[in-house]
């Protein structure tokens, strides 16, 4: 299989690409400097000469508070870039993976959200997001729009490890304690895309580890597992707070848990709980960095 994979040097792309090389997946690997999604002639250039077999766009503009006052440019990445893409997918008939995310929701359900509930982004980022299913949804005849939320994994900073270091460098961590959502492992996802390729079972899927918990929920399972096993010495102490101790510029979900219907429906192996998925994270943390 021919695989073309966008944002190549980010925390999912970087596993998608070790993933389907261990596959023995022919493999295009495209960061910004390989592909500019932005530019349509490249688009179709490089499509056109590899002659994927599947394109999984995982480039994005993520800076979701800088997008508020940079409109254009979330739009040019995700709903331009996206747009191109789709275009040079469908030209070479190959299938597209658009990666997306829970602010496409408002997050304000009391519910999950289920793949075909109403969308109604908040944040720029959330509506350029939207954007880009929109075109894909639009242009491609072969697409999988995968909505996953809480992302972490090896590769580049997240909030598992920013939890780490502050844990050991502060006396108090104050946590938001009224966002709930569904953490997701980088490398779970990789092998959820790496299945859903294979099929010809098209659609929008939410795929993120099984659960829920709060940020702070979430940041007190990091410390109990960091401190069996990494065995780091925790200085700080955890103290739940509401959202409105951290204004940000980007309105972030209440709510940004979402059900995995289309999973379930199309017979395909669901992602397994988000603790599993983050002790997993750190045991690979303490073979990598020797802890």
């Amino acid at each position: 299989m021919r695989v073309l994979v966008t944002g190549a040097a980010g925390q999912l792309g970087k596993d998608i690409v070790l993933l389907l090389q261990n596959k023995d997946c022919k493999v295009l690997a495209c960061d910004r400097n390989i592909l500019d999604i932005t530019d349509e002639e490249q688009c179709q250039a490089v499509v056109s000469e590899f002659m994927p077999d599947v394109i999984i766009h995982s480039a994005a503009y993520t800076a979701v508070d800088a997008a508020e006052s940079d409109v254009e440019g979330a739009y040019k990445v995700n709903a331009t870039g996206s747009r191109n893409l789709a275009v040079a997918a469908e030209r070479v008939q190959c299938k597209l993976v658009y990666i997306s995310t829970d602010y496409v929701f408002n997050g304000q359900s009391q519910e999950p959200y289920h793949e075909y509930d109403n969308t109604d982004p908040q944040s720029i980022y959330g509506k350029s997001k939207r954007a880009g299913e929109i075109l894909t949804q639009t242009l491609s005849t072969r697409y999988f729009i995968v909505r996953t939320s809480w992302v972490y994994g090896m590769h580049g900073n997240n909030f598992v490890k920013t939890m780490l270091r502050l844990s050991q460098e502060k006396e108090l961590l104050q946590v938001v304690n009224d966002q709930k959502g569904s953490p997701t492992y980088t490398v779970d996802l990789a092998y959820f895309l790496f299945e859903l390729i294979k099929t010809e079972k098209y659609g929008i899927y939410h795929a993120s580890n099984s659960g829920e918990c709060t940020w702070y929920e979430f940041t007190k399972a990091i410390l109990e597992d960091a401190i069996d096993i990494l065995g780091i010495q925790v200085t700080a102490s955890l103290e739940p707070c509401d959202t409105s101790r951290f204004p940000r510029p980007a309105p972030r979900p209440r709510n940004s848990v979402m059900k995995h219907i289309s999973i379930q429906t199309n017979g395909l192996s669901d992602l397994r709980s988000w603790r599993e998925g983050m002790r997993s994270f750190l045991y690979s943390l303490k073979q990598t960095e020797n802890l």
